[in-house]
C-alpha cells in the first residue's frame, strides 16, 4: 500500500517515536510510506531509511498557516494517491477529515493522548473511519467524550526498537561527553520539558540535595527539550550551585535517546520513554504529570499496560514517596538491578514489539479500506441479563475470530447497546433504520435464544421472520445462531419457520430438541447442527466486584442459594410456594436465599413480593448488573433454583448445581442437558418435593460440581463451532 501519515511535527517526543518506528517498520515489510509534517530531528532519520518527508506548517491552528497545510496536504493527496491516510494528531486529523473527496482513501487516525473536548475545538476534531488508541483508557476517553464506538477503535501499543533499546548499547560516550565521572550512580529522566510534560522533572531537581546527600556522587541526567526548558535550567544550576558540583545535567533535546538511556543506573519517567528504558533493562520509577505508579514491578503490569505506562488515574506524585522509591530504587544491588531490568526488558519482548505495532495498525488500515459489518437480531436492549450475555459473548466472538468487523444490533434501546458493548445499534421497530441496516450489512446473525417460537406471541415470531426474510431477498448471509426453536404451535407460523430455516446459509441449534422441533416441521437439512448457547464462552466479571454486590445486599461471606424467579402466566400461588421453599432453606439448611432478578421492570417487582410472604430474612440482589456480572455472583452460591434459563446457564459455567422450576420446553431440554433435577413445571411445583431436591443436590454437591465442570467444557468447546462459521462469514 501507499500510506500518508501526517503529524504537527517530528522534534523529540513519545508520539514522535511511535510515528517514526511505525514508518519504518512499515516500510520494512513492502509499503510505501510518505510523512507531511512541519518537521524536526527526526527528519533526518527518514532520509536515512528512504521514507519521503513533506514539510507543512501542521503544528498550527492559527487560519494562515493551517489553510497552507490543508493546500499542501491536498496536492499530496491528488498526486500520490495513497490508499490509506493516517493523522496522529489534532490538526491533521481536521485537515485531513476536511480532503476525503479528494480521494477514494481510507481515514484512519490515533489517539496518542487526550485532547480537550470541550467548547469550539471539539469540532477541530476527526477520529476518521477507524482510530488507534494507544491504550485501553484513551479508548475509554474516545467513547466518552467524542461517542466513537468501541469497534472502531483499535488498540495498540508504543512499539520499541528492541535492538536499538538493548542492554548492548553503552552509555560511556553520554557520560564522557557531560563529564560525569566514571563509577558514579545515573538517574536518567527523558521527557518533553514542556509544562504539560515537565512534572516529573521539577520533582527531581527539587529532591536533588536530598538525593545527594544519602547517596554519593549521584548525577541526575535530564534529556529534553521544550517550552519550560530554560526555566528548568535555571532551576538546576541553582541546585548544582548549592551542591557544589553538577549533580544535574539538563541535556537539551537529543535523538540518541538510546545511549542517553544507556548512561543511567536507573530510570525515572513515563510512557515511551520508560517503555525505552525498560527494553535497555533498566529498573524503571513511573511517574509523570497524570500520576504516579512507582517503582515498576510484576504486581504493576496490569495496571501500567491499561494506561500506556501514563500513570492515568494513579495518585498524583508525592515528593516524599518518590525520594523514598528512588532511594530504594538506587541501594539495590547489582545482582537484584539486573533481575529488576530483565523483568522490564521481558515486559518490552512480550507485549511492546514494533512489528505488532505495524500488525495493529495494518489491522485497522484494513477494516477502513474493506469494512465489513454483520447486523445482529436478537432480543437486545431489555435489561434482560440472559440476552444480554448472549450479545456480549457473540461480540466478542466476533471481535476474536474477525478483527475488524463491525457490529450493528436490532436493540430496544440503542443508546444503551451502543453505550455497553462498542458496538453500532439501530432501534428495531423503526422500518427506515431496519431497512437501511438489512441493506448496509454484509451478513446477518438472528439469535442466540429462543426467538422462533410462538408461545411468547405471533408477533414477536413474525418479526424475527421478517428480518431474515429481508436478508435473505437482499441476498445477504444468513446465520440462525445457537437458536433453541419452539414451541410452535399455529401450522402457518411452522410452515414460515420451515422456510426460513431451509434458506438461511448456516444454522446452529442449542439443543437436540430444536433439531427434533424443526425436523417435525418437515426440515431435512443435513446440516443441523446442535452446538451451544454462546454464553459458554462468557467470562464471568469481577470477583471482588461480585463480593462487594453480596455485601450490599447484605449477604456478605455466609452460604447462600440464588433464587431466579420470572412472571408466567399460569403463575397460581406460585409466589407463595416459592416464598415457602425459600423459609425452608432457611431453616432445614442454613442458606440464605438471595433472589436475582434476570430481568429489570420485569422479575424485580415479583422478587420483592416473594420477599414479602418469607416468613424468614430473604435478600436481594439490586440493579441487576450485567450478566457476566451476575455469573459472578452465582459463582459464590452453594445452589440456584431457577426458572430463568440464563441463570442455569450462568450456573453450569461457575459448576453451581441447580434445580430447575420448568415452565417452557427450552428449560427441560437444558436441565436435561446438563443432567440437573426439576422440582416440576409452574403448575405443579410443590414445596417439599422442591426442598428435597434442594436437600440431596446440596447432599452429593461435590460430584455435582465435578460432573457440571466436565460438561461445561464440553459445551464451551461445542460453542466454539459458532465462531468458526462466523468466521466463514
Amino acid at each position: 500500500m501507499k500510506i500518508l501519515m501526517a503529524t504537527n511535527g517530528l522534534d523529540i517526543g513519545g508520539a514522535e517515536t511511535h510515528i517514526i518506528e511505525l514508518a519504518k517498520e512499515l516500510k520494512r515489510r513492502g509499503h510505501e510510506v510518505l510523512v507531511v509534517s512541519n518537521g524536526g530531528v527526526y527528519v533526518e532519520e527518514l532520509d536515512r531509511v528512504g521514507i519521503r518527508h513533506i514539510k507543512a506548517p501542521l503544528n498550527s491552528r492559527a487560519l494562515k498557516p493551517m489553510y497552507r497545510s490543508y493546500q499542501i496536504l491536498k496536492k499530496v493527496i491528488r498526486e500520490e494517491k495513497p490508499q490509506v491516510v493516517h493523522a496522529h494528531a489534532r490538526i491533521p486529523g481536521f485537515l485531513c477529515g476536511l480532503l476525503r473527496g479528494e480521494g477514494s482513501f481510507a481515514f484512519v487516525t490515533t489517539a496518542h493522548w487526550v485532547f480537550a473536548s470541550e467548547g469550539m475545538v471539539r469540532y477541530l476534531t476527526n477520529w476518521g473511519t477507524k482510530t488507534i488508541a494507544v491504550s485501553e483508557d484513551i479508548k475509554r476517553y474516545l467513547r466518552d467524550s467524542y461517542g466513537v464506538p468501541g469497534q472502531d477503535v483499535f488498540i495498540t501499543i508504543n512499539g520499541i526498537d528492541t535492538e536499538r533499546f538493548s542492554p548492548a548499547v553503552s552509555g560511556e560516550r553520554v557520560k564522557a561527553e557531560f563529564g560525569i565521572p566514571a563509577g558514579a550512580p545515573v538517574l536518567s529522566h527523558v521527557s518533553r520539558m514542556d509544562d504539560s510534560r515537565a512534572l516529573a522533572a521539577r520533582h527531581l531537581i527539587d529532591l536533588a540535595p536530598a538525593l545527594c546527600e544519602r547517596v554519593e556522587g549521584l548525577v541526575l541526567l535530564l534529556v529534553g527539550g521544550g517550552d519550560v526548558l530554560e526555566e528548568l535550567k535555571e532551576k538546576a544550576q541553582a541546585q548544582n550551585e548549592k551542591l557544589g558540583r553538577q549533580a544535574i545535567v539538563m541535556t537539551g533535546p537529543r535523538s540518541d535517546i538510546n545511549a542517553m538511556v544507556a548512561a543511567g543506573d536507573v530510570f525515572v519517567g513515563v510512557s515511551r520513554a520508560a517503555l525505552e528504558a525498560m527494553s535497555a533493562a533498566k529498573p524503571t520509577l513511573v511517574a509523570g504529570n497524570e500520576g504516579y505508579l512507582g517503582i515498576f514491578t510484576p504486581d504493576k503490569l496490569e495496571r501500567a499496560i491499561s494506561s500506556n505506562f501514563c500513570c492515568r488515574g494513579e495518585d498524583p506524585i508525592d515528593s516524599g514517596t518518590m525520594e523514598a522509591d528512588i532511594l530504594r530504587l538506587l541501594a539495590l544491588s547489582p545482582e537484584e538491578k539486573t533481575i529488576s531490568g530483565r523483568y522490564c526488558r521481558q515486559v518490552i519482548l512480550e507485549h511492546y514489539s514494533v512489528g505488532r505495532m505495524a500488525q495493529d495498525a495494518l489491522l485497522a488500515y484494513e477494516a477502513a479500506l474493506h469494512p465489513r459489518n454483520i447486523l445482529v437480531s436478537g432480543y437486545y436492549g431489555y435489561s434482560n441479563a440472559g440476552d444480554e450475555a448472549i450479545l456480549e459473548a457473540l461480540s466478542q466472538s466476533v471481535r476474536r475470530t474477525c478483527p475488524g468487523t463491525g457490529l450493528t444490533v436490532l436493540s430496544g434501546n440503542p443508546g444503551l447497546t451502543e453505550a455497553t458493548y462498542g458496538c453500532r445499534a439501530v432501534p428495531r421497530f423503526s422500518p427506515v433504520k431496519l431497512y437501511q441496516a438489512v441493506k448496509s450489512c454484509d451478513a446477518l446473525i438472528s439469535g442466540g435464544g429462543s426467538l422462533l417460537q410462538d408461545a411468547t406471541s405471533t408477533r414477536s415470531l413474525l418479526y424475527y421472520l421478517l428480518v431474515i426474510r429481508m436478508a435473505e431477498r437482499r441476498g445477504k448471509k444468513v446465520f440462525l445462531l445457537a437458536n433453541g426453536i419452539g414451541p410452535v404451535d399455529y401450522p402457518g407460523n411452522r410452515k414460515r419457520v420451515a422456510r426460513a430455516v431451509r434458506e438461511a446459509e448456516y444454522i446452529t441449534l442449542r439443543d437436540p430438541a430444536s433439531v427434533a422441533e424443526l425436523q417435525s416441521m418437515g426440515v431435512d437439512r443435513s446440516d443441523l447442527a446442535v452446538t451451544a448457547d454462546p454464553v459458554y464462552l462468557l467470562e464471568p466479571g469481577d470477583s471482588a466486584a461480585a463480593q462487594a454486590a453480596l455485601d450490599a445486599a447484605g449477604v456478605g461471606e455466609e452460604p447462600f442459594l440464588v433464587v431466579s424467579i420470572r412472571p408466567w402466566r399460569k403463575n397460581e400461588n406460585l409466589e407463595e410456594r416459592v416464598a415457602a421453599i425459600c423459609d425452608g432453606v432457611v431453616t432445614r439448611y442454613g442458606l440464605k436465599p438471595l433472589l436475582i432478578p434476570m430481568q429489570q421492570g420485569v422479575d424485580d417487582a415479583m422478587a420483592r413480593r416473594i420477599l414479602g410472604k418469607m416468613k424468614e430474612k430473604g435478600y436481594l440482589l439490586e440493579n441487576t448488573p450485567r450478566g457476566r456480572d451476575i455469573m459472578a455472583v452465582i459463582g459464590k452460591s452453594r445452589l440456584v433454583l431457577s426458572m430463568r434459563l440464563h441463570s442455569l446457564i450462568f450456573a453450569a459455567n461457575m459448576a453451581v448445581p441447580a434445580v430447575g422450576i420448568s415452565y417452557d420446553p427450552k428449560l427441560d431440554a437444558n436441565l436435561k442437558l446438563l443432567d440437573q433435577p426439576t422440582a416440576g413445571t409452574v403448575e405443579t411445583l410443590e414445596v417439599e418435593t422442591a426442598l428435597r431436591l434442594i436437600g440431596e443436590t446440596l447432599e452429593h454437591r461435590e460430584e455435582r460440581v465435578d460432573a457440571l465442570a466436565v460438561k461445561r467444557r464440553e459445551l464451551a468447546a461445542s460453542a466454539i463451532r459458532n465462531e468458526e462459521i462466523i468466521a466463514k462469514l
